[in-house]
């Protein structure tokens, strides 16, 4: 029922997935990926026979640039785009969005998002916690689902859940569960509460952006659980003792490598892992979290 595609950048170690659903009135569509990664999408929908003008309804997690940079795109062919209501604003006028991903990304930026173009605000819809839809004969309930990020949406249908960030990082069937935390919104309370909500949906399958699909439902939360504190908790002393980010990232990256080595994870898939979470952004964003809760 769920369709997997994969957008991988060229020579880029990265797994974004986006998520196909067929109905009786069209195909719909969760998650877009980047912008840069836009030609990969269009092929993966040809593979089902599909365009983009075919897409009349787009389903976003939240609006970082891997999930839903590419959302403008599907709207300019006629998509409705659905998200959190905090992510409207930006998706309406991506300037600051856009602006602060340059920052971050400088010349990098076009090769590894692509850009942003406006969204008409006639073209948006606010999706509310446990809210319902239907699009040609397929249920979808959003679930706010924040933690690691306070915009993300969770989107169930029947047993199934598109999951966005909230369930993690995963390479491979059997690699390690990781939480992907770059700033600024990353909160481990909030994030537990929504990783209890899923817990209680009874789900079979569980779809992440960073890659594929979960079965072992049970054991994949509890790591999740897990890996969340224990790398909020490495930070911890680093952030009380005021220890520089550019001295705690190295450190972080031979912690959390020897982390993923112990786990099984083959060397080359280190840097597919590095590719999709990396290290830089979890050390700012748990830096940012401890900061926020203890001051």
């Amino acid at each position: 029922m769920i369709k997997i595609i994969r957008l991988s950048l060229e020579n880029t170690p990265l797994v974004i997935a986006t998520h196909l659903v067929e109905t009786a009135i069209g195909p719909i569509l969760l998650e877009t990926g980047p912008h840069s990664t836009l030609p990969i999408l269009e092929a993966g929908l040809a593979k089902y026979g599909y365009k983009i003008e075919d897409i009349k309804h787009v389903f976003l997690t939240h609006i970082h640039l891997d999930h839903a940079g590419a959302a403008w795109a599907f709207a300019e062919k006629g998509a409705t785009i659905y998200m959190h209501p905090f992510g409207k604003k930006h998706m309406v006028d991506p300037s600051r969005l856009l602006a602060s991903a340059k920052m971050i990304y400088k010349d990098q930026m076009d090769v590894l998002w692509g850009t942003l173009k406006p969204i008409p605000e006639a073209q948006v819809v606010t999706v509310n916690h446990g809210e319902k839809f239907t699009v040609g004969g397929v249920e979808i309930i959003s679930w706010n689902t924040p933690g690691h990020a306070v915009h993300h949406v969770s989107y169930q249908i029947g047993d199934k859940l598109i999951a966005g960030d909230v369930a993690g990082a995963k390479i491979g069937n059997t690699g390690m569960i990781v939480p992907p935390c770059p700033p600024p919104d990353i909160n481990l309370e909030h994030w537990m509460e929504s990783i209890s909500l899923l817990e209680s949906l009874n789900l079979k399958e569980v779809y992440i952006a960073h890659f594929g699909k979960v079965t072992d439902i049970v054991n994949h939360f509890t790591g999740l659980k897990l890996i969340l504190w224990d790398w909020a908790n490495w930070i911890l002393p680093h952030y009380q003792k005021g220890t520089p980010p550019t001295e705690i990232v190295p450190l972080f990256a031979a912690y959390t490598k020897q982390q993923l080595l112990n786990f099984g994870v083959q060397e080359e898939d280190l840097a597919t892992y590095e590719g999709s979470n990396p290290t830089q952004m979890s050390v700012f964003g748990l830096l940012r979290y401890w900061k926020k809760r203890l001051g």
